[in-house]
């Protein structure tokens, strides 16, 4: 009894969160968002492009081939990881890291040119997709030309009199953003893909690594120039929020998912969580919703290792939370390889286990749904009280105007569970779930 208590608190907080009243008649206060986010990203699905991996040829041509499958697919928005040559000094493995850069204007040969790379944009755009480029501002490689012709550009070691490496990555050298010739050097480059290749916004590496005002205001010249600019942070910080990003990184409701699918938590702690979650971030703001990515694949696991038999649940969850799923290189046919990061590793293009067809119908079921849709179009989760709070996760969205809207029950256990659920559009209804399994009731 004491933790459907908790989940009903939870479905008030949720309810306050979205603006309406509780019983205290107070009202909980989430961070504003002053962005106008692009109206075709609403009912959005992002996917991430490893073109090193993505085929035998490891090109931009040979992924030219791909687009009418991505297409089919039912995804709308391709993000590239970076694209740019990579530099050589304190390389890491045979190829470099995509994230250690060298020209910000410039296509890594390994790739193909700008020409191959503007005929893909292109080609993308003629289909329907939105193309966003991976964007690394933080920091440069140690050969990139700025540290000859701009040392003070850089963070230096007192000791060393070289720049700063940030991390471990011995690979790469720190900004320095107190210098206003670097920043605006850095808006320069990033002007030239928005109106000279045509991409339609960024993902930005180690957002929160970069100062809030430089995004503020790099963001709005870059708006001037496309007003439909879409822009995802790498990072959950609240103050990128409010002016700058549309979209920000769900690392912790990643990790979270990851504890369930270990049976390291459970449904009800997973309740409060998102209420709290929420309370931190503007709810207009779209929260990335993911099972996999680059970096989660490469060293971390697959989603198969990391959630076993609970992948595809947890997949259709990021589907039917607020926000935008995005699907990563392969996970629509099931890759259950790590993929290696500094070296030729293709997909194998082998439909394992049905899973193009799941993400289509995901897809689909999304597109059909102004409900499932992510912030603002999209109406708030509300969560269901239930008798297996424990093990089971039951929710709902439903617009205001009652035209769309449906409710969501999922078993995070590893066993099969009856559970009845007592609030909401389905209250008084029960339902058998197997272990990890899911239902949505329209």
């Amino acid at each position: 009894m004491k933790m459907i208590k908790t989940i009903v608190f939870a479905a008030v907080a949720l309810l306050l969160l979205a603006g309406c009243a509780g019983k205290s008649g107070q009202e909980v206060q989430s961070p504003v968002s002053n962005v106008s986010h692009p109206d075709w990203t609403a009912s959005a699905v992002l996917y991430e492009v490893n073109v090193r991996q993505y085929t035998k040829e490891g090109t931009f041509k040979a992924f030219e081939k791909h687009l009418p499958r991505l297409k089919e697919l039912g995804v709308d928005i391709l993000w590239f990881m970076p694209v740019y040559p990579i530099g050589e000094v304190e390389r890491k493995g045979e190829l470099g890291s995509y994230y250690s850069i060298r020209d910000y204007k410039a296509i890594n040969p390994e790739f193909g040119d700008i020409e191959d790379f503007q005929s893909v944009v292109d080609k993308a755009h003629e289909l329907g997709f939105k193309v966003i480029l991976d964007w690394v501002a933080n920091h440069t490689s140690r050969d990139h030309g700025w540290i000859a012709e701009h040392p003070e550009w850089y963070v230096m070691d007192d000791s060393t009199g070289t720049p700063v490496a940030p991390f471990d990555w011995t690979d790469v050298a720190e900004l320095n953003y107190d210098n206003a010739d670097m920043r605006a050097a850095m808006l320069d480059a990033m002007t030239y893909w928005v109106s000279e290749v045509g991409v339609d916004g960024f993902r930005c590496d180690v957002a929160h690594e970069v100062p809030v005002d430089f995004w503020n205001d790099a963001v709005a010249a870059l708006r001037e120039i496309r007003p439909d600019l879409f822009m995802l942070a790498e990072s959950e910080e609240p103050a990128l929020m409010t002016d700058a990003f549309d979209a920000y990184y769900g690392w912790s409701n990643h990790a979270f998912m990851n504890r369930l699918a270990q049976g390291k938590a459970t449904a009800a702690e997973y309740a409060v969580y998102r209420v709290e979650h929420e309370g931190k971030l503007p709810v207009e703001s779209i929260e990335m919703n993911f099972t996999s990515n680059h970096d989660e694949n490469s060293w971390n696991g697959t989603e198969f290792e990391r959630m076993g038999d609970a992948a595809r649940q947890f997949a259709a969850l990021t589907f039917a939370e607020p926000g935008m799923p995005l699907i990563y290189s392969g996970q629509e046919v099931g890759n259950d390889n790590s993929l290696e990061f500094f070296m030729r590793d293709p997909i194998v293009w082998e439909d394992r286990g049905g899973f193009t067809q799941f993400y289509q119908e995901l897809i689909a079921m999304r597109d059909a749904h102004p409900s499932m849709y992510a912030p603002r179009e999209g109406a708030p989760m509300v969560i269901l009280a239930c008798d297996r709070p424990e093990q089971v996760f039951a929710f709902e969205r439903r617009l205001s105007d009652g035209s769309d809207g449906f409710a969501a029950v999922f078993n995070f256990s590893a066993e099969e569970v009856t559970v009845t659920v007592s609030e909401g559009s389905i209250a008084g209804q029960s339902y058998t779930l197997p272990a990890h399994g899911y239902k949505f009731v329209f």
